[in-house]
């Protein structure tokens, strides 16, 4: 069958329209990238070197230790915060530094710390050593926070850059002198002190306020820091038949003392501060221990606003319990990083300008100062041996604690048991919740506070 040549070009031509029409168009190109803005230069790195300065060698380097270590905690919290001052990101460094619990070797760790140019001070841990060292860093501008010197000779002298946050042996030794008259009926009281800054300063006090009460001082004796043997001031006392002996000076003396009292047959109470209100006190009197008194700055532990949840925090980052003042130590730090960030600056003469300005709420305590740097409303709690630990008594004075805060967090071992025991804050003395038995202080006792 022949198609006429024009309908079959026709057809083809239909045909390839088709072919055409049903092929489709490449696609455009895309447009041009829009530029990107540079990415932003990354903020410039600052490492804040902040001292701590404590006995971490003789007898008192369990408690030296225990500073360092609220001290560390407060640190690593806050660089795990990644926090930015002045335009910068912040990395806290701690420089920790041995003072023996020694006048001379504070002022000389005093001056390393100034050398290295750190940022801050926290510390030193005893009044002896805290003391001379505050001269030096007042002369260098340096801000100085004390957790635990409570002679009131340190915020007396008038330097700008000296702070504490517990209360003072004005306040504690009243409070011992008060407590021993009018709640133990003493009448005649026997003195002991070992001649420290810190032990003197509060038998001193103590005197004042039990002669105030009514009550005769029998005998003012004094020993030392580094003695064991008190067999010979003892028997003296003995012979004066006091209702009760106050001791002023820590725990390593404190609880041979009442070991030879015992045995002497002198059936008067001991009462004491804070440097012997630890559970190494329990430890080293033994069977002694039982009945005798002793005072801490502060609220019990397990009665500070963030106490249990520190506590917790404590023992899982050092696997050991707290000692005394890691809780001020770790208040003290973060105070202190507190007032860099509201000053927007690291540099001392900035940060130092916003201490006075506080309003810190710590686990210890809500911290404020006043003129001079002491804290605020700072109270006094009393405790009694009994069965190997400190029971609570009563507190003194102070602002009511804030409510209990969960334990929540898990770091620095603190007081987790034995809630009996005091874990109040103090002087060189410690808390008042439940201090755990540190390593037996070395033969020598150094100074405390």
């Amino acid at each position: 069958m022949r198609f006429p040549v024009k309908t079959l070009s026709l057809a083809v031509a239909s045909a390839l329209v088709m072919y055409g029409c049903g092929k489709e168009a490449p696609p455009p190109p895309p447009p041009p990238k829009a530029e990107q803005p540079p990415a932003p230069p990354p903020k410039p790195a600052l490492t804040v070197k902040i001292g701590h300065s404590a006995p971490l060698t003789g007898p008192q380097a369990h408690l030296g230790k225990d500073n360092e270590n609220g001290a560390r905690l407060a640190i690593e919290e806050a660089n795990a915060k990644k926090l930015e001052i002045g335009g910068a990101m912040v990395t806290f460094e701690l420089l920790g530094e041995d003072d023996q619990a020694d006048p001379k070797q504070g002022t000389t760790v005093a001056q390393k710390l100034i050398d290295a140019k750190v940022n801050g001070v926290i510390g030193h841990l005893n009044s002896g050593t805290t003391i001379p060292a505050s001269k030096l860093y007042s002369d260098a501008g340096l801000p100085q926070i004390s957790p635990s010197a409570t002679n009131p000779k340190y915020t007396q002298q008038g330097f700008k850059t000296a702070f504490r946050v517990m209360a003072n042996d004005e306040q504690q030794g009243k409070v011992l002198g008060d407590y021993s008259t009018k709640q133990l009926a003493g009448k005649k009281i026997a003195i002991v002190d070992d001649r420290t800054a810190y032990g003197q300063g509060v038998a001193d006090e103590f005197e004042k306020a039990a002669k105030a009460g009514g009550a005769a001082i029998v005998a003012r004796e004094f020993t030392n820091d580094k003695a064991t043997d008190f067999a010979a001031i003892l028997t003296k006392i003995k012979s004066k038949k006091p209702d009760m002996v106050m001791y002023g000076g820590m725990d390593a003396q404190a609880g041979p003392m009442a070991q030879q009292l015992k045995k002497l047959g002198v059936k008067a109470k001991m009462i004491f501060a804070d440097g012997g209100c630890t559970t190494e006190f329990h430890k080293l009197a033994g069977d002694a221990a039982e009945g005798h008194y002793c005072s801490l700055p502060g609220y019990p532990l397990d009665k500070m606003p963030g106490g249990k949840g520190f506590m917790e925090k404590y023992k899982a980052k050092f696997n050991v319990d707290i000692q005394l003042y890691a809780p001020y130590a770790y208040d003290a730090a973060n105070v202190m990083i507190d007032a860099m960030k509201r000053a927007n600056s690291v540099e001392p003469a900035k940060y130092l300008a916003e201490l006075p300005k506080t309003s810190f709420d710590g686990v210890t305590a809500k911290i404020t100062f006043d003129e001079r740097g002491d804290v605020k409303d700072g109270a006094i709690t009393l405790y009694q041996a009994k069965g190997g630990k400190w029971e609570t008594l009563e507190t003194v004075g102070g602002a009511a604690p804030a409510p209990a805060q969960p334990a929540a967090m898990s770091g620095m071992g603190g007081m987790t048991a034995a809630p009996a025991q005091p874990a109040a804050m103090g002087g060189m003395s410690g808390m008042a919740a439940a201090p755990t038995p540190a390593a037996a202080p070395a033969a020598a006792p150094a100074e405390k506070k």
